[in-house]
Parts: structure tokens; C-alpha cells; sequence
């Protein structure tokens, strides 16, 4: 069992449901162009959304050929969350997409139901993203699946 004060980013997530979130991201990718991943810090060093941008920045997302990349930002110590979308996705969404997104997202965290907020949010996003950036059966994999970590302690 772990205990709250050993909660990290790390292991925030059981290995059993990081399968869970990756395959649901890669099944979601088959509904859009879109690319999607997550990262799981503990600590958001000023705003979520900057540190989102940032995060985004760093993983090289804003390299899709369509620019429509969505970062899920979770600092799971602070309690902190947002969702970045490359300038391709914000040009054609309305302004409150993310809004709308978010506030599903949160009402899962509150209810502590971590990992079927962010599949949830992860389908989310994709259907979403589908009335702008349809699959296509020539589309490729862009970025990877996998989650991603920062100012972690190394997963033992």
C-alpha cells in the first residue's frame, strides 16, 4: 500500500493502470489526427497551464504536422491540473473547449477517481478533436503514447 506522503508522480498511477491510460490513448488516437499524451510531475513550479506550455515545449509537441498536439498536465502532490493544445487546435475550437474539458476532468479528481478521469478526459479530447482533425487512414503516430514525468523521484 502506499501512503499519501509517499504518493509520487511515479507511482501515482499502478503499472496495471498506466497500461490502462497508454492503451486508452492510443485507441483514442484512432479517432483524429490529434496527438495526445500526459505528464505526471509532483510539484508545479507557478500556473498549471504555464508550466503545461512548458512541459509541452520540452516534449517537442508542438512538432505535429497539423499542430494539433494536447498535453494532460497533472502535478499530483500540488493537486493541480490543465490541459495545453497546440496553436492548430486553438484556432479552430471555440474559446471555451478547454474550459468545458477541464471541468469534467475536476469533477473526477474531487470524487479521488484519478485514473477514469483522465481515460475520460483522454476520449474526451479525442472526440473532440475529431470534428476538427478527422482520422485518416493515412495518418501516422506522431509523438508516443507513453506518459511522461518530471521532478520526480526515479520509480523503484
Amino acid at each position: 500500500m502506499i501512503y499519501k506522503d509517499e504518493i509520487d508522480a511515479t507511482n501515482f498511477f499502478s503499472p496495471e493502470e498506466v497500461e490502462q491510460i497508454v492503451d486508452a490513448i492510443a485507441q483514442a488516437e484512432n479517432l483524429t489526427t490529434g496527438e495526445i499524451r500526459l505528464h505526471l510531475e509532483n510539484h508545479c513550479p507557478g500556473p498549471a497551464l504555464d508550466r503545461a506550455r512548458a512541459v509541452f515545449s520540452e516534449l517537442n509537441m508542438q512538432e505535429t504536422e497539423q499542430r494539433n498536439g494536447v498535453l494532460i498536465y497533472i502535478a499530483v502532490v500540488d493537486h493541480v491540473f490543465a490541459i495545453f493544445g497546440d496553436d492548430g487546435i486553438n484556432a479552430k475550437v471555440p474559446n471555451d473547449f478547454w474550459d468545458r474539458i477541464l471541468i469534467d476532468m475536476q469533477y473526477y479528481f474531487k470524487h479521488e477517481n484519478y485514473l477514469e478521469g483522465v481515460i475520460k478526459t483522454i476520449f474526451e479530447v479525442a472526440g473532440e478533436l475529431a470534428e476538427y482533425f478527422p482520422f485518416h487512414y493515412t495518418d501516422r503516430n506522431e509523438l508516443p503514447n507513453e506518459i511522461s514525468f518530471g521532478n520526480s523521484r526515479p520509480r523503484i
